[in-house]
């Protein structure tokens, strides 16, 4: 269920892109390199594995603190050998243990809200093939921050919405957890920023080139 709900709040901004107004020198530009892809694909593993690991072994992340649950804390070793919890010693059993039901679901609850939030922010990314978002507001396409809106309005109601949570296997977030989630989404965008500036000053180099061989050769 999860991932169909994520793929049907992809959609709004997916449409939205198509408004975008069209880059410079679009047509003069090389394709962008395929291993972009690969590195923005790598920090979205990392992420949301990441923020499992992390409510599982951190009662703080950042300045941000996780422990208002009252959840059990337990080792990286723990968490990756949990075959062997019934050994042991000093491990309780209380609700929000994190080998509990209430546990692993709000972990995973965690993961899927920093892959909303990704995406959220991918979007915001493909504005423009090769401008930075940081000098091209993302105001130029409303009907991209409207759809984002959307999305971000439909994750919060299946959230916080019992019936609709309890369908979803999903649990609420607090606003220290939702902080969480931000700070280890938002880095995407300044991935997405340096791979863009590699890519313009590439592409430059390039033309660069092009062009005084081009002097040479007449």
């Amino acid at each position: 269920m999860g991932h169909g709900r994520d793929a049907q709040q992809d959609e709004p901004p997916a449409t939205a892109l198509e408004f975008n107004p069209p880059d410079k020198d679009v047509m003069k530009k090389p394709p962008r390199r395929s291993d972009d892809s690969l590195v923005i694909g790598m920090y979205v593993g990392l992420a949301t594995v990441g923020i499992f690991i992390v409510w599982y072994t951190h009662g703080s992340f950042l300045g941000i603190d996780l422990s208002t649950d009252g959840h059990t804390l337990i080792t990286y070793n723990q968490l990756t050998n949990w075959g062997q919890c019934s050994t042991w010693q000093n491990f309780t059993t209380s609700p929000f243990t994190a080998g509990s039901r209430v546990g692993k679901v709000k972990a995973m609850t965690l993961s899927l809200s920093v892959l909303v939030a990704i995406e959220m922010f991918n979007s915001l990314n493909a504005l423009f093939e090769d401008g930075s978002l940081f000098t091209m507001p993302p105001w130029v396409n409303p009907w991209l921050l409207l759809a984002i809106s959307m999305s971000f309005g439909l994750h919060f109601l299946i959230l916080y919405v019992p019936v609709l949570a309890h369908v979803f296997s999903i649990v609420p977030l607090s606003f220290n957890e939702w902080l969480l989630v931000l700070v280890v989404a938002f880095p995407v965008i300044i991935i997405e920023e340096i791979l863009k500036f590699v890519g313009r000053h590439t592409s430059e180099s390039q033309t660069s080139k092009a062009t005084t061989s081009k002097r040479k050769s007449e």
